[in-house]
């Protein structure tokens, strides 16, 4: 899958801006300490014989620079760009949400965070399976009769540095719309609950901000890429 995300690459994008991207990423996980993650998550009691422990922060996130990232050895290819710092951290975590029709809003008196307008999953290549976002969000978008420009937020989860620059690429991502409060890369991938983590994240950005429409999107090991579009409800 590493392999893969650095096949997604195009052969111009070097690597100086590969290791620039994450270190980008990671210093806007400085939005953590500005509490902005702050009303999804759900804090959590560890204990051990030293006592209880109250985790209710990310621990992934660390601090770093373009200096100490550059000298990261390539874990895959002697040349290769992938290194430690670039790639997520595979991290463990939970999440939930609630989905709801009209009907049992309706039914049930209940208040809404966002409206899920579409989503899609589609199939790709295997051996670029970083590239999935892409036509599962023109798809997405287009059951949705919407544009990438009508999008507030856009979410892509980082499996790589490599892989985002690509899908951003394809698509044409205005990167300042982009995982404005960190990826994968700063806060971790925890496989099997990133979806619902991208998705409470936007749904609350969305209604931090007063934004509109945000899309979340992930890339799938073996060959495929799902999107979601949502709808600020406040």
């Amino acid at each position: 899958m590493c392999q893969r995300s650095v096949e997604c690459l195009d052969i111009h994008i070097r690597a100086f801006s590969h290791v620039t991207f994450a270190v980008y990423i990671i210093i806007l996980i400085s939005a953590n300490e500005e509490g902005r993650f702050k009303d999804e998550m759900a804090p959590i009691e560890m204990k051990s014989k030293k006592g209880v422990k109250v985790i209710d922060t990310d621990e992934h996130p660390r601090e770093t620079s373009m200096e100490a990232l550059a000298k990261l050895p390539p874990v895959f290819q002697k040349d290769g760009l992938v290194s430690a710092g670039n790639a997520s951290g595979i991290c463990d975590g939970a999440g939930a949400v609630i989905l709801a029709s009209e009907e049992a809003v309706t039914k049930h008196n209940l208040t809404p965070l966002a409206r899920l307008v579409s989503y899609h999953v589609s199939g790709c290549d295997p051996t670029i399976m970083g590239i999935g976002p892409v036509p599962a969000v023109r798809r997405a978008l287009e059951k949705a009769g919407l544009q990438l420009a009508d999008m507030d937020l856009c979410e892509v989860n980082e499996a790589f540095a490599a892989q985002v620059l690509s899908v951003q690429r394809e698509l044409g991502l205005d990167m300042e719309k982009t995982n404005t409060n960190g990826g994968a890369v700063a806060l971790g991938h925890p496989v099997g609950a990133s979806g619902s983590r991208i998705t409470a994240h936007l749904t609350h950005e969305l209604r931090r901000t007063g934004g509109k429409y945000a899309v979340g999107s992930a890339c799938i090991g073996g060959g495929q890429g799902i999107a979601v579009i949502l709808e600020n409800t406040k």
